[in-house]
């Protein structure tokens, strides 16, 4: 489900792209659309879903059906209440909200005021998505999975739908995506509503902060308030600074970013996804060597998947970019524009999947401190290197600092836990990383892109799509047969604890 829902993601982008190109109007969208989207992922994604599951499964094993009832309504009602008067302020406060998250937007009359008219209408996005991601807490809970993961398909075809059917009907026909953008968010909440019904968990929404379970979802929720959005806050930055920049800027590191999030969500999230219950079983059952030996094989696995994925990308920035985007409005100065911070978001990663890996070795064992505090450091150095690299490659330095902000969190991240002694390399590391970086050298040495960017620009869609598909294919081959010859089995990933 989530897959489907990545793949129409590409389709939007590619279709927003085709349309829409790479200028004042996108920039002012995509900077409209991160506020909520950013306020999402910390809240609702981030913060309130590790503090709501948690406190929700204990209250299913322990206690009546009555209280698990009223914990969420009340969770719902204190929830709605907060969010209603948050939304009704981000909508009132829109000029003041598009001046500190894109300052340079000032200056650019045009983009600015567009911002502000599209963030209206986004805001309220955060409503709904909010609930939208309580409610798929609740059905996670109770094991129905698929329903909360195909939900994101309906925020891509409402984008399709305003594109093809609102925009030629606008007077300014980029905002009907800010558009599209609020009828995702009702239609994702709606679509919950059949499934809790069924459970018989629909809620009536109870404002009530003062009940047990609600103000321990709230404690939780601080400390991991920031833990879990160091990205998105280096991400922000970026788009901050980019809006000072010429017009485009925050669309090509929207695109790029775009393509880097696609590995990451398969290698990063499915790793971390694997490796944190395992973790958890480990420290709970009291097995340090068994918790070692998991973290151990996921990093393996993290070495072995991040590193010719980066070079992928790096190397293919301009391939991939022109196929999937280089359409009517997004031109190929665009295309060269972000193929430079895609390149750079490239180098990052390994690092940006290793973190994914590393903070379960800490929320495992429940400590979320640690993970925090590196997390500060690691915005502060991203912040710091970000004003200085923009200086020297524009909107790529900004993709870069965020990559080299991505290595020194991984860094500190993996130092702690061999001071903690809770991670212990297991035999053969020097062995298993020259085989993986000998197979790595092979492929760049032997097979490289036989096509300029020149004739990429040339070729229609389908022998693009072609070529690409087989360059691909190609890499992925002589990738798998290299660690073989080298002697690499699948069985050296999976360590027996």
């Amino acid at each position: 489900m989530t897959m489907i829902s990545r793949v129409l993601g590409f389709i939007r982008d590619i279709v927003i792209a085709r349309f829409f190109g790479a200028g004042e109007g996108t920039d002012a969208f995509f900077v409209a659309f991160k506020i909520p989207n950013f306020m999402r992922r910390l809240f609702a994604e981030g913060a309130f879903s590790q503090a709501f599951v948690p406190v929700l499964s204990e209250y299913k094993e322990n206690q009546s059906t009555e209280a698990l009832k009223e914990l969420i309504e009340k969770t719902a009602g204190t929830l709605a209440t907060v969010l209603f008067f948050i939304t009704l302020i981000g909508v009132v406060a829109a000029p003041i909200l598009i001046y500190m998250f894109a300052p340079g937007f000032t200056a650019d009359g045009v983009r600015h005021d567009l911002a502000v008219d599209m963030l209206r209408l986004t805001f309220p996005y955060l409503f709904f998505i909010s609930l939208t991601a309580m409610a798929g807490g609740v059905l996670n809970t109770y094991g129905k999975f698929a329903i909360p993961a195909i939900t994101p398909v309906f925020l891509n075809l409402s984008f399709l739908a305003a594109i093809f059917w609102l925009s030629p009907m606008l007077d300014e026909p980029i905002m009907a995506l800010a558009w599209g953008v609020l009828l995702a968010g009702i239609v994702q909440l709606a679509f919950q509503f059949p499934y809790l019904n069924k459970l018989g968990l629909m809620p009536k929404l109870q404002f009530d902060r003062n009940h047990a379970g609600v103000k321990k979802i709230m404690n939780l929720m601080l400390p991991a308030l920031f833990g879990v959005s160091v990205t998105q806050i280096n991400l922000l930055v970026d788009t901050l600074l980019a809006s000072f920049l010429v017009t485009g800027s925050v669309s090509w590191l929207y695109f790029s970013d775009r393509l880097v999030e696609f590995p990451l969500g398969i290698f990063g999230i499915a790793l971390a996804t694997v490796v944190l219950p395992k973790l958890s079983k480990s420290h709970a059952a009291n097995k340090p060597e068994e918790f070692s030996a998991s973290l151990d094989s996921g990093l393996r696995l993290v070495v072995l998947l991040a590193l010719p994925a980066a070079a992928g990308l790096f190397f293919l920035a301009q391939p991939m970019l022109a196929t999937l985007f280089q359409y009517d409005a997004f031109t190929v100065h665009d295309v060269d524009m972000a193929s430079l911070s895609l390149m750079a978001y490239a180098i990052g990663l390994p690092a940006f999947i290793l973190v994914k890996v590393l903070v379960p070795g800490f929320t495992s064992r429940q400590d979320m401190k640690t993970p925090v505090r590196i997390g500060v450091i690691a915005v502060v150095a991203n912040m710091l290197m970000s004003v200085s690299l923009v200086f020297f490659f524009q909107h790529a330095g900004l993709a870069l600092a965020t990559s080299l902000a991505a290595f020194i969190n991984a860094g500190l991240l993996f130092r702690m836990l061999l001071k903690q002694a809770v991670f212990v390399p297991q035999p053969g590391w020097a062995a298993f990383g020259l085989k993986v970086f000998i197979a790595n050298l092979v492929v760049g040495l032997i097979y490289f892109n036989d096509f300029t960017s020149l004739q990429w620009y040339e070729w229609s869609a389908f022998d693009r799509a072609i070529n690409l598909s087989l360059e691909i294919l190609a890499v992925f081959i002589l990738y798998v047969v290299s660690l073989l010859v080298v002697g690499v089995r699948p069985h050296q990933l999976f360590l027996k604890s």
